[in-house]
């Protein structure tokens, strides 16, 4: 599976994952839909693959730079055949202030709103954020 084949809906938070990892932008960009909306972590919002790319491009040389991601619990809830809502935890460690200390981990979640595309399973809004509990 290469980084952004999603064939399933449960494709989305691995492929999400391993993009991460990689500080992958471009990789990320193309889990979305051509005309997609991200909220990031940090609380950008972009609009369009080439801005999210620009975004997580510069997350990571930022506040993200030394982010990993560990996989939580997930619940992803088929409305269609075409669309299904994905909701991922993660614990987020690594994160850095401006000065470059460590801000401890942090629970955060993925909710995503998944569309069947030609190219798999896309994000037409996604929402990557902090969460409790």
């Amino acid at each position: 599976m290469t980084k952004a084949e999603t064939t399933t809906a449960d494709d989305f938070a691995r492929a999400f994952a391993r993009a991460w990892t990689a500080q992958d932008a471009k990789a990320l960009a193309d889990l979305m839909a051509e005309d997609g909306d991200l909220v990031s972590l940090t609380g950008r919002w972009a609009e369009g693959r080439k801005d999210i790319a620009t975004t997580f491009a510069a997350e990571f040389a930022g506040t993200l730079a030394r982010a990993r991601l560990v996989t939580g619990r997930a619940k992803l809830r088929q409305l269609g055949p075409q669309i299904a809502v994905l909701h991922q935890r993660f614990v987020l460690s690594g994160l850095i202030d401006p000065q470059g200390a460590d801000l401890g981990r942090v629970g955060v979640v993925l909710v995503a709103t998944l569309i069947i595309t030609p190219q798999g399973w896309r994000a037409a809004a996604l929402q990557f954020c902090a969460a409790e509990g």
